[in-house]
């Protein structure tokens, strides 16, 4: 099945108007009414059958599906469902983002649909004895199966990453080198290992806080997982969806100190 690009999409829905109502909507004012069924091949999941919940969509083709269902999906396969294109070569949920208009656009069109999956979501936590994050961004924010805020929040609101999803960090010392730099193991470990921070938090954000906490250069620290060194623009939620998923958290990461150089 070949990709539809959003423009192919909306020319697409923009002919089915005008044929059943003899109208263009782009330029007529009149109130247009449509069918929610006439809707459904574009705001429903190939996966599950049902409406988009957390509409996710791959990078890659541009398939749109339920964050849940395209997650469950890729855990044993790297190929789109819809057209069988290879997503990533190795790690699949990397290419995917979440579509939050898509997500607005299905909230929009289908009746009580933001309320049953709201109600849902507190059923799970009730039932859990689960304290639920929500943000303070007014009546019609929605929080995803996660708990975190989602679709109708103005991040252009927040104060930095302040409102982001959590994740929580071991950071523990991989090895003691060489006290060449001056400072002994224990002044160049962490006496806080475990912190939380924002799933937008690069590699490179927390180098940097490694820093500051055990008073060395930038250049000096190192992060690793299994002993493979860290790319500083990956972030934490790439990491912990390539690494981590499905394990409990925190997420263990080492870090390494190197020798100062000195000219």
């Amino acid at each position: 099945m070949a990709a539809q690009g959003p423009m192919a999409i909306a020319m697409r829905l923009r002919n089915q108007l005008q044929s059943v109502y003899k109208l263009d909507p782009l330029r007529n004012e009149e109130e247009v009414k449509l069918k929610i069924k006439d809707l459904n091949e574009h705001i429903v999941c190939y996966l599950c059958a049902g409406y988009f919940i957390d509409a996710t969509t791959i990078t890659e083709c541009l398939h749109t599906f339920c964050k849940s269902c395209i997650v469950k999906y890729l855990q044993t396969s790297k190929y789109c469902p819809m057209c069988n294109i290879k997503i990533h070569e190795t790690q699949p949920l990397l290419n995917l983002k979440l579509d939050r208009v898509m997500q607005d656009i299905v909230y929009k069109l289908v009746p009580g649909l933001q309320e049953s999956e709201d109600k849902r979501i507190k059923e799970f936590y009730q039932s859990r004895g689960l304290e639920r994050i929500i943000q303070p961004s007014g009546d019609d924010a929605v929080p995803d199966a996660a708990g975190l805020p989602y679709t109708s929040f103005d991040h252009s609101k927040a104060h930095f990453y302040r409102y982001d999803e959590q994740i929580s960090l071991c950071l523990e010392r991989q090895s003691a080198l060489s006290s060449s730099a001056g400072k002994d193991k224990t002044k160049l470990t962490l006496q806080q290992k475990f912190v939380r921070c924002s799933a937008r938090a690069e590699v490179r954000h927390l180098r940097r806080v490694l820093c500051h906490r055990l008073s060395v250069e930038k250049n000096q620290v190192q992060m690793f997982f299994n002993n493979e060194s860290l790319p500083d623009h990956m972030t934490m939620k790439q990491l912990w969806l390539s690494h981590w998923f499905g394990k409990a958290q925190p997420l263990v990461l080492h870090y390494t100190i190197k020798d100062k150089r000195t000219r």
